[in-house]
């Protein structure tokens, strides 16, 4: 693997490296949020006997599946903008 000099705040790559693995860990620090909370409140539930911990379950979890897409999804564009972003330079610049 090459050396890279990640402390260089000027590098336009690593600033980028940096947003897209912030976006992945803030992703993958609300699952295990998730994980934690619902398998605590489906332990309440159980031990009251009830089932109520489907609720909190379901909702999040579409929000976190909503989480999901918009950044593996989002990341998954940006070669696509950065592709439109410079055919739109090209036009703006006359060629």
């Amino acid at each position: 693997m090459d050396d890279v000099n990640t402390s260089d705040p000027n590098d336009p790559v690593i600033a980028r490296a940096r947003k897209r693995v912030s976006l992945k860990l803030g992703f993958y620090t609300h699952a295990l949020i998730y994980v934690l909370v619902n398998s605590g409140l489906f332990l309440l539930s159980s031990a009251q006997g009830r089932h109520w911990s489907m609720w909190p379950l379901a909702g999040w979890g579409i929000g976190l599946a909503v989480h999901g897409v918009f950044t593996f999804i989002g990341l998954q564009g940006e070669g696509f903008r950065d592709r439109m972003i410079e055919r739109e330079a090209e036009r703006l610049r006359g060629k």
